[in-house]
């Protein structure tokens, strides 16, 4: 029982790391309440992308793509995906570009679902080298699943600085549910890599001292075998 509540929290937290990185990897436009960074336009000239004319109240930055919601009416548009995309905005006087450079290395988030995928599968196995690559596993999708969110707060801090340099525009810039997703899969990974090994040691100490070996006669056994043999 104490090696079972050591391993069964290490597979769930494999599988919940796995389903928040796998829904941050699928992201906008498949999931338009999935993003890394957002920018509300509150007040103010509202600003638009080069390829559209109509003023935007918001844009929102995923892994594959961004999307534009259009002011006053809200419609949603979605440029189509691709890995590493570019925004151009422009205000009445000035404009900013987000280049290719800060979205590229989002294709990291899907990379830290896979392997995370794999530890999730190995640890389910009860041989104790299967079980200690799943432990290595879990400890390197927590090393890519840093990098992922190192680049979302790369992505953050541009999209921040960029649209505050817009003229005449009144700005309002959060960190996107993608964001805090990525951070929630970072810590159940590292708590994975610890549990999993940890609770499949504990099982294997417990299967040993289980295991019953013949007991040795004492002083009086040996003593009335040998008057049994005289």
């Amino acid at each position: 029982m104490a090696a079972r509540a050591f391993f069964l929290p290490g597979v769930f937290f494999l599988f919940s790391a796995f389903v928040l990185l796998l829904l941050v990897s699928i992201s906008l436009p498949g999931l338009p309440a999935i993003d890394i960074a957002r920018s509300h336009f509150t007040s103010g000239v509202a600003p638009h992308v080069t390829t559209k004319s109509e003023a935007i109240e918001q844009i929102r930055f995923g892994i594959w793509a961004y999307c534009i919601y259009d002011a006053p009416s809200g419609h949603r548009s979605c440029v189509d995906p691709g890995h590493g995309y570019s925004v151009h905005l422009e205000s009445t006087s000035n404009s900013v570009t987000i280049g290719s450079a800060a979205t590229r290395g989002l294709a990291v988030h899907p990379v830290a679902a896979g392997v995370s995928f794999i530890a999730f599968l190995l640890s389910f196995s009860a041989h104790i080298t299967l079980t200690l690559l799943a432990s290595i596993l879990s400890f390197l999708a927590a090393i890519l699943t840093l990098i992922a969110f190192a680049i979302d707060i790369a992505l953050y801090v541009m999209v921040h600085n960029k649209v505050n340099n817009l003229h005449d525009v009144h700005v309002h810039s959060v960190a996107g549910p993608g964001f805090w997703m990525t951070l929630a899969a970072l810590i159940l990974l590292l708590f994975a890599g610890c549990t999993v090994c940890f609770g499949r040691r504990r099982a294997r100490m417990a299967g040993a001292s289980d295991s019953t070996y013949p007991e040795k006669p004492g002083f009086l056994g040996r003593f009335r075998r040998r008057r049994a043999a005289v």
